[in-house]
């Protein structure tokens, strides 16, 4: 296997959660949302970009950002379904 291509992302290096407000519940276990999956979604459902646009911004391939896109919408959307734990944290990344 290829070692993943660093990614450029503009974004706080600080951790991030968002947790249910729930609790009565309980969370069944903790999401794990890498920052250039967070950097994707940043760039693509809040900034409007393309994907070759993004592509360029992180400085990867269009179809890695393609790739990464589906992973954290995957997980975003487990997150709220399963009423999880969501975390940033992570991943190949250099801050701009």
């Amino acid at each position: 296997m290829r070692p993943k291509k660093t990614r450029w992302v503009k974004c706080s290096t600080a951790s991030r959660v968002f947790e249910p407000w729930t609790t009565s519940l309980g969370t069944k276990k903790k999401i794990i949302l890498s920052l250039d999956e967070f950097e994707a979604v940043r760039l693509l459902d809040y900034e409007h970009l393309s994907q070759i646009q993004a592509a360029k911004q992180m400085r990867v391939h269009r179809s890695t950002v393609s790739r990464i896109i589906t992973s954290a919408r995957c997980k975003i959307a487990q997150a709220l379904v399963d009423i999880n734990t969501l975390k940033i944290e992570g991943g190949c990344c250099k801050i701009v």
